[in-house]
């Protein structure tokens, strides 16, 4: 049975068929380990391709990765290993100063890491786990998550980049869904000569709405985009292909897009907004609904995540090589301290403080009072 690279919380990966070297700590520079993700969840996405891995091998910094981390995105240990990664066991990169994972590590796993190591993933609901936070306190290990981060430009670039792939392939879902081989009734988005096209309702002006709007204008689809704050629309028009309407959400007007819709795709609305329900019976019984809060289908598409974050992330890995690790990276950026969930034993994000009733500190205050 070949190791896929994903781990329960209760089981332990296979081992290695060859002896595996154990981690050495290093001197000096930076040493990451990339660990892979957990069989139970259908997380399949990944940070750092072999040729990101290269890029920053080739500049000094030791890269380690769990066996068989890479087989979400179609790429083995070999291809990994041919630039200068070295492949371990899951214990071993979890003892690395720098571990990075895209979903968040949960509590077990957590307790294997070394003490005052740094933890960098995307955010997920196990960051919301008490036990997961309790262990990161614990242990003082500094977590950040990437998708919180902003760049020296005032960008959420990894959120951004998600965000956007996201809305593309939702809109590859719907077409599927549409579709005879998807189980539906053999439907084209776009429209040909003589038929009308399909109409795809969008609710929401985010990164991913106008994605999935530009993605389905493509195809030729009659595209709505609808949102509570006019002036999220007038910033959103520029953005958008041409042919995209942009309407403000009115009941009456609402109603009658969600009649003749498609597609229905749920995003952020600029102001808190909840479907109707008894707009549910004036749904088409073909309708295709995804809603983006519940549902990520990025992770159909992993490797050109992978291939999309890792330009970011190779310039963050040196960056923070420049700045002498994790530490001098934090304490000197301003957008990398807004990601950060914990920091030397301290909780340091107030939204998740408040939501498990845990008391948190502001960054801010800690840094200054250590300079």
């Amino acid at each position: 049975m070949a190791d896929t690279g994903k781990h329960s919380d209760t089981n332990q990966s296979l081992e290695p068929q060859a002896a595996v070297e154990v981690l050495d700590q290093p001197q000096g520079g930076v040493h990451i380990a990339l660990v892979g993700n957990y069989s139970d969840t259908d997380e399949t996405r990944f940070i750092l391709t072999p040729e990101a891995c290269g890029l920053l091998t080739s500049g000094g910094i030791k890269v380690s990765m769990e066996q068989g981390a890479g087989v979400d995105i179609s790429f083995n240990d070999s291809t990994y290993a041919e630039y200068g990664v070295k492949i371990v066991t899951r214990e071993e990169a979890l003892r690395a100063p720098i571990v990075l994972s895209y979903h968040p590590l949960r509590a077990k796993d957590v307790k294997k890491m070394s003490t005052g190591a740094t933890l960098l993933c995307m955010m997920g609901k196990d960051l919301f786990d008490k036990n997961v936070v309790k262990a990161l306190l614990d242990k003082h290990i500094s977590c950040g998550c990437f998708d919180n981060m902003y760049s020296h430009s005032d960008v959420q670039i990894f959120a951004n980049i998600v965000d956007e792939i996201d809305g593309r392939a939702a809109v590859m879902y719907a077409q599927e869904s549409l579709s005879y081989l998807g189980g539906g009734k053999g439907v084209l988005l776009a429209g040909v000569a003589g038929l009308n096209p399909c109409e795809v309702l969008i609710i929401g002006t985010g990164t991913e709405c106008i994605a999935a709007a530009n993605a389905a204008a493509g195809t030729g689809a009659r595209v709505v985009v609808m949102d509570n704050d006019v002036s999220a629309l007038s910033l959103a028009r520029p953005l958008c292909n041409p042919i995209v309407e942009l309407i403000a959400i009115h009941p009456r007007v609402l109603t009658n897009r969600v009649k003749t819709a498609d597609v229905i795709i749920m995003g952020n609305a600029t102001n808190q907004f909840k479907f109707p329900k008894s707009l549910s019976s004036s749904l088409k019984d073909s309708v295709f609904v995804i809603d983006l809060h519940e549902s990520h289908p990025s992770v159909s598409v992993p490797r050109t995540v992978a291939m999309a974050l890792s330009n970011p992330m190779v310039n963050f890995l040196n960056e923070l090589s420049i700045k002498d690790g994790f530490t001098g990276m934090m304490v000197t950026t301003p957008g990398v301290q807004s990601g950060m969930i914990t920091y030397d034993g301290k909780l340091v994000d107030k939204f998740i403080a408040s939501f498990l009733s845990m008391p948190s500190i502001d960054i801010r205050v800690m840094l200054s009072s250590t300079n």
